[in-house]
């Protein structure tokens, strides 16, 4: 796949992204929902070789590249490393799976009921080096803990103006403001997040495209519009702590959206499955992940 048919492939795709890019602080906990126990390993480098070998198994599964998951999100180490003999981003594309990168670099501490993203100096650099293994589009994540216009406000912002540096690298960013799925307030902040995000879309230059990952709305609907947007390349969904259970028959009421799920693609994969266990898992995840999506 070229980056044109990368773009057909995402805009009218019947499927989902999968989203493999568990980072330096959360990968112990990934790796301890997979059967793997803190102990099992000393130092960082063992740490990721071992989530990269669940990656693998992931991407190698037979069910993994049967046309029901478009799209997958990686961590830089995973994009730098190799599945089926070939770099990862080959090895999806080769499957037909639209690769994209994480691109933030944590969170800074709560203020205005938001957690920014950290400063990105080398964002560029990163990008054009994605872009040359083939990487089509990046995310990066940004957290709302409440319905504060101001601090919503400031985070749409910073999507926006970091999502205008990915642009002008040629690689597609899917911003994510992310809003957590247990504030008491979140009928009130999502649609504040919503008139912002249309705002700053209107301000994008013409023929100008951004994806969207948005936690799925508390109101069935909400983000119909953003579906709909000339500006917007495709709205997913982040399964925000749900099980893949709940998270699929709430994804089902909002129409348009489709699933780049973590947690609810993984949760039932385990170590010690043995690989017709592991794939057979794995397999009906997808399978109620991409009928979740296509509803």
């Amino acid at each position: 796949m070229d980056f044109d048919d990368m773009r057909e492939r995402i805009a009218t795709g019947e499927g989902f992204i999968a989203a493999l890019d568990q980072s330096g602080g959360s990968t112990p906990k990934a790796l301890k929902g997979y059967g793997i126990e803190d102990g099992a390993w000393s130092g960082d480098e063992e740490m990721f070789a071992l989530i990269h070998e669940m990656r693998q198994r992931i991407i190698e599964s037979p069910c993994f590249g049967n046309g029901k998951v478009i799209g997958a999100i990686l961590f830089e180490k995973t994009m730098d490393g190799e599945s089926g003999g070939k770099s990862v981003p080959a090895r999806l594309a080769e499957r037909g799976i639209v690769p994209f990168l994480k691109v933030d670099k944590g969170l800074e501490d709560e203020e205005d009921g938001v957690q920014l993203m950290k400063p990105m100096p080398l964002l560029e650099e990163v990008c054009t080096r994605a872009g040359k293994k083939g990487v089509f589009g990046t995310k990066m994540r940004s957290v709302i803990k409440s319905a504060n216009a101001r601090g919503i406000a400031s985070i749409v912002k910073q999507q926006f103006e970091e999502g205008k540096r990915i642009l002008s690298t040629g690689l597609m960013p899917m911003l994510e403001p992310e809003y957590d799925i247990h504030a008491a307030d979140r009928d009130e902040g999502e649609q504040i997040l919503f008139e912002e995000i249309l705002a700053h879309l209107e301000q994008l230059p013409s023929r100008s495209q951004v994806m969207l990952k948005l936690s799925i709305p508390a109101q069935s609907g909400l983000y119909a519009p953003l579906v709909k947007h000339e500006k917007v390349l495709r709205v997913v969904a982040l399964s925000g702590g749900y099980s893949t259970e709940e998270a699929c028959a709430k994804l089902a009421d909002n129409p348009g959206m489709i699933a780049s799920f973590s947690r609810g693609l993984l949760q039932d994969l385990r170590h010690g499955q043995s690989d017709t266990e592991f794939d057979e898992t794995l397999g009906a995840a997808i399978d109620q992940i991409h009928a979740a999506s296509v509803s």
